[in-house]
């Protein structure tokens, strides 16, 4: 009876591991579970939004990488894309445009207030999901999900 049950479970376990590389097998390489924000929060001693922008360069790797994704209230028409590794800002998504400018490398700064406006490129198509070779382009933020902050009316946007 015992080696019946033992038997059984290990047809199990299987089974189940059979199911589970099929399931590996199948997964695209834009899946939902390759890329994802987490929630915002917020950084009073220097006065901004920030969430993670978490992502698998490839869909089998074992772990998260993120960069930052930074909201100004007083700049609210950005979210701006920040490399904690590399430390620094490499582009920006228009929430009004709804397009990303990619930073030229020479362009990319530690500070934003580093970065002249003008080294911003017009809005694009958000850029490849970092370190990835296989062509799949970063989701874009939903600006749905911004944070509401109070924002003086006399504010460039």
């Amino acid at each position: 009876m015992c080696q019946k049950n033992s038997q059984r479970f290990f047809a199990a376990l299987l089974f189940a591991g059979s199911v589970a590389v099929v399931f590996a097998d199948a997964s695209h390489a834009a899946s939902p579970y390759r890329q994802s924000y987490g929630s915002w929060s917020y950084n009073q001693s220097t006065s901004y939004y920030y969430t993670s922008y978490y992502y698998k360069p490839v869909v089998t790797y074992p772990t998260y990488k993120h960069h930052y994704c930074i909201h100004y209230p007083t700049r609210p028409r950005y979210v701006y894309y920040y490399n904690p590794v590399r430390k620094v800002y490499w582009g920006r998504y228009d929430v009004k445009q709804k397009g990303y400018s990619l930073l030229a490398e020479k362009d990319r700064k530690e500070k934003l207030d580093d970065i002249p406006e003008k080294a911003f490129p017009k809005p694009g198509k958000m850029p490849m999901i970092p370190e990835s070779e296989d062509n799949v382009r970063i989701k874009p933020i939903d600006i749905k999900n911004l944070p509401k902050a109070k924002i003086p009316e006399a504010l460039p946007s």
